[in-house]
């Protein structure tokens, strides 16, 4: 991302964004391993039609960490700030996995502020039988290497393969894998217990603005049936699911990912 301008919001904690272009604003929101580098193949090919921002979440990149503990609704708090900070009263959206319920988060706290949402690769909230006991086993399960001495690009690996498809290409793992060595521990640490904490389900039946929904055929975290059941539930929305692609189908597709997506802000 060096080669678009970099950009700060200030305030506690500064975040950092990088943006290009002109026009209809674009953010662009990571997931919980990842980073603004994950919208690398798509910053080019949106910023010659919109404006693209692709920023890094609080405690991510080159964001600032954070000494209290984290409030899942934070993260639209500061996409609140993005906006104000950039002069610009709404924008479309696009979120990839937990950038995904960010977006609708800041859709049901401020839905005058966005044009469009690109859900990609997410879903709307755990629902009840993901059990109060169940949402700590797994908290620690997945802090337990990194309060025993790991580091996240320690983990990184293995977590990897678990996101892509049975034909991702070794570079596309490899990106994935310097993704999650950036994470900052800490944050990342608190990101995964505030994410599994968070009881609200977003109410799809409210979303009143264009809504993409794509989805990798591979995907295991969020597979295609979570998608289409977001679909039935958003009134005129589109789903598009991507072959041969996983839980980051715009890594794994950027050339198919990119198409989909600027017809879709295009025809807007």
């Amino acid at each position: 991302m060096d080669q678009y301008s970099t950009g700060f919001v200030p305030g506690a904690p500064r975040l950092a964004y990088s943006e290009a272009g002109k026009g209809a604003l674009v953010i662009f929101l990571h997931g919980i391993g990842g980073n603004r580098r994950n919208w690398v193949e798509q910053m080019p090919a949106v910023c010659t039609h919109f404006r693209a921002v692709a920023w890094d979440a609080r405690g991510y990149g080159d964001s600032e960490d954070y000494a209290e503990p984290l409030r899942f609704p934070d993260f639209a708090s500061d996409v609140g700030r993005l906006l104000d900070h950039l002069g610009v009263p709404a924008a479309h959206l696009v979120g990839l996995s937990m950038g995904g319920r960010i977006a609708l988060d800041f859709f049901e706290q401020c839905p005058e502020r966005v044009l469009s949402l690109g859900l990609i690769d997410t879903f709307a909230g755990y629902d009840e039988s993901f059990t109060p006991a169940a949402r700590e086993k797994f908290i620690e399960l997945r802090r337990k290497p990194l309060l025993e001495g790991k580091e996240p690009r320690d983990i990184a690996p293995t977590v990897a393969k678990t996101l892509v498809s049975s034909r991702a290409s070794a570079a596309h793992i490899d990106a994935l894998v310097d993704s999650m060595g950036r994470l900052h521990k800490e944050s990342y640490i608190k990101t995964i217990e505030a994410m599994t904490r968070y009881e609200r389900v977003a109410d799809l039946s409210r979303v009143r603005v264009p809504t993409l929904i794509v989805v990798g055929d591979q995907d295991r975290l969020t597979p295609p049936g979570v998608a289409r059941e977001m679909a039935a539930a958003i009134s005129g929305s589109s789903l598009v699911v991507i072959r041969n692609a996983g839980h980051l189908a715009n890594i794994e597709q950027p050339e198919i990912f990119n198409r989909v997506l600027l017809d879709f802000l295009r025809a807007l």
